[in-house]
């Protein structure tokens, strides 16, 4: 537990920092709760293409995250207590726009030094979410601990109020998103667009050919899970689409019989705010020639007394199977086929058609905020959304929880409060998530996981201009699997974070 106590201290030394410590002043770029980037200065237009670099502006960052995984049962060949620590940072160069063209490379970097803080060589695999901190193939492969990547590289081209981008990028969307809470950012290649010609509308569309998960050093299919050698080692399950939520059915293997061995992911939304106080989203997203879905959501927020306000929030994704639930069955595990199907609790074993239903109420205050959630999960196939955007994320997913298998339905209720808001600790945001997982214990022998509850908290410390402070703890406790006795599914976790931007 050393390494908790160390993110213990420092935590504890952050939020005791004084308020003369903060500072007001915006740095030239910062970080939302979920770690997303907000740019608060862009290079200003060129006249020329020496002024379009001269005119650039970069945007540094150093971070350390330290992980710490405490099973309940312990031990064991596929449970065993993990930690990790990494540092790191990055740098990223924006051209100045010249006649609306410009460009953005990032280059990001990781090491985990300290063999004390992080899991013996042979143990990467069972290690859980400090995994990113790292690339396991590269450390199976030859003892490196390092990761250097050209994660961001793109044209941007803008005109009137549209943006064109073609090259390696980050897309924040329903089905993908950068989910930047380790060391680097998941990113992909290809093309987006991005349109605000209608007054209160954005569209959009991307078309994406690979795909980098954030503890990948090169870029890989958008959903294939291993490679044409087909075996269980490392350097294989490894090598492509290995994100925890993977269909890990749709080999390369299969996918290549068939002649889907290269594929492509297709997103397109568009939000309207048209409406007082009323947001409309509609996703598509899209594997051609294998899986799609559609995705509506609609919030409303009404104005109460006292500063008070009342949002309650309706999405529905509806999937559609194209061909994969054919090729690698109806579960994200992979072992479902129509001839088990029943066996494992699954109505059709070589189906992905599915939905998935939520609702929410949001209750804002001043620095406040409250929200109850529930989803639930047809029982169908299980939903396949492998790009790091968490269908259940925003109203019942819990930190590394994923609840959109077959059948499953989850009530969470979440409470954030913002001490800077309210004058009382300047900088400072607790939040505090308890969710209940019910999952379909029949479909335990096609992967899926025993019920539990989640306790799930977030403290967050600005200690000063563009330095930031987390802790994150996860509190698991879950039922025996009906196939025997061990509780497989509890643990604790553990997540220190540092982020200094400038």
């Amino acid at each position: 537990m050393k390494i908790l106590k160390i993110s213990a201290i420092a935590a504890a030394a952050c939020l005791l920092a004084s308020s003369a410590n903060a500072d007001d002043a915006k740095p030239k770029r910062q970080l939302k709760g979920n770690m997303m980037e907000v740019y608060n200065t862009l290079p200003s237009s060129a006249n020329n293409i020496t002024e379009a670099f001269a005119n650039g502006v970069f945007y540094g960052r150093l971070r350390m995250n330290a992980f710490r995984w405490d099973w309940k049962s312990a031990d064991t060949a596929s449970n065993k207590d993990n930690k990790a620590f990494g540092l790191g940072g990055s740098i990223i160069y924006k051209t100045a726009p010249l006649s609306g063209v410009s460009a953005t490379a990032a280059l990001y970097y990781a090491n985990s030094p300290f063999s004390a803080l992080r899991d013996d060589n042979a143990d990467v695999g069972a290690t859980k979410a400090g995994k990113d901190t790292f690339s396991r193939r590269n450390v199976d492969a030859d003892g490196d601990w390092s990761m250097t990547v050209l994660g961001q590289a793109y044209l941007q081209y803008d005109i009137s109020k549209t943006t064109f981008k073609v090259g390696r990028q980050i897309f924040e969307s329903f089905l993908t998103k950068s989910n930047d809470t380790k060391m680097i950012p998941n990113t992909f290649e290809g093309y987006s667009v991005e349109m605000k010609e209608i007054p209160k509308t954005t569209i959009r569309a991307a078309y994406f050919t690979a795909q980098k998960l954030r503890d990948h050093t090169t870029f890989h299919d958008v959903i294939a899970f291993g490679t044409a050698n087909g075996t269980t080692a490392n350097a294989d399950k490894w090598a492509n689409n290995d994100d925890a939520g993977v269909h890990k059915g749709l080999t390369f293997i299969k996918l290549n019989a068939v002649g889907k061995a290269e594929n492509e992911l297709i997103v397109a939304d568009i939000r309207n705010k048209s409406i007082e106080n009323l947001q409309l989203d509609l996703t598509y997203g899209s594997v051609p020639g294998l899986i799609s879905s559609i995705t509506g959501e609609i919030n409303y927020k009404i104005n109460l007394p006292g500063g008070f306000s009342l949002t309650p929030g309706i999405r529905h994704m509806q999937q559609m199977d194209k061909g994969a639930g054919e090729i690698g069955g109806a579960s994200l595990s992979g072992t479902v086929t129509a001839a088990n199907a029943t066996a494992s609790g699954y109505k059709d074993g070589d189906s992905l058609d599915s939905s998935l239903t939520m609702a929410r109420l949001v209750l804002n205050q001043g620095p406040l905020k409250f929200q109850i959630a529930y989803s639930a999960v047809a029982d169908e196939g299980d939903i396949v959304a492998p790009w790091r955007g968490f269908p259940t994320g925003g109203y019942t997913r819990a930190m590394a929880q994923y609840n959109w298998r077959a059948n499953t339905k989850t009530t969470a209720a979440e409470v954030k409060y913002d001490f800077g808001k309210a004058n009382m600790i300047p900088g400072f945001t607790a939040m505090a998530r308890y969710a209940i997982q019910n999952f379909d214990e029949d479909k335990q022998a096609g992967g899926v996981q025993a019920d539990s509850n989640i306790l799930h908290m977030d403290f967050i410390k600005k200690v000063a201009t563009g330095l930031e402070a987390k802790l994150r703890i996860g509190l698991i406790s879950a039922d025996d699997r009906i196939s025997g006795s061990t509780d497989k599914d509890s643990y604790n976790e553990y997540r220190f974070e540092l982020n200094y931007l400038f």
